[in-house]
């Protein structure tokens, strides 16, 4: 099986803006669980950036904690 490439380094994204809802709830499943790494390839550099900007816009609530 073939490793699936970054999103962020395919489109050179370096910051991953938390304003950014819709880009962020790509990177959450049906339940608001942020995906892991392996779902869409992200690397580790970016998985943190990612998972950093989901909290703050959950703090901001811009994306939902938990989805019913």
């Amino acid at each position: 099986m073939e490793k699936k490439s970054c999103y962020f380094c395919q489109n050179k994204i370096d910051h991953i803006d938390y304003k950014d809802a819709y880009l962020l709830r790509r990177f959450l499943n049906s339940q608001g669980k942020i995906y892991p790494p392996k779902r869409y390839g992200t690397c580790a550099k970016h998985q943190r950036r990612l998972t950093q900007a989901i909290k703050r816009a959950r703090i901001m609530a811009l994306v939902p904690f938990v989805i019913k």
